[in-house]
């Protein structure tokens, strides 16, 4: 409640959407850029606290940007979980290391690479066509 106050105050989510919009950036650029910042806040923030952080500012220049709200949520999710395995801190690359301790930290992102790989794919596919996370909600 104190966060959504605070936002309201210093209107935050009009100024970044302003920001944003005036880059001059198409659609699909800022929404690169989005998708760089969180990979960027993967590497230092849980996924929770993220997307608790960063929804309420970033979501109302999405939807100025004429981008559907669920399927944005769905890019979100997989771009923070991204975030999360990427190199070269990946917060869960730490967790595989303390669950298994004799496997080195260059053999675990090694492994990670792939993974990375396909979700940067999977990304590539929902932005080309985003009718794949919509349809389903769609229908109900």
């Amino acid at each position: 409640m104190l966060f959504g106050y605070f936002l309201t105050v210093t209107q935050t989510p009009q100024k970044v959407t302003e920001f944003i919009t005036s880059l001059g950036l198409s659609p699909i650029g800022a929404l690169v850029l989005i998708m760089l910042m969180y990979l960027v806040l993967g590497c230092l923030m849980d996924a929770m606290a993220m997307v608790i952080l960063t929804v309420p500012i970033i979501f109302p220049a999405v939807t100025a940007l004429g981008f559907d709200p669920i399927w944005f949520g769905v890019i979100i999710v997989m771009t923070v979980e991204l975030g999360l395995i990427h190199p070269p801190v990946g917060m869960n690359v730490f967790v595989i290391k303390t669950v298994v301790q004799d496997v080195s930290f260059s053999t675990i992102f090694y492994g990670v690479i792939p993974f990375v790989i396909t979700d940067i794919l999977r990304l590539a596919i929902l932005i080309a066509f985003p009718v794949i996370a919509t349809w389903l909600p769609g229908r109900m």
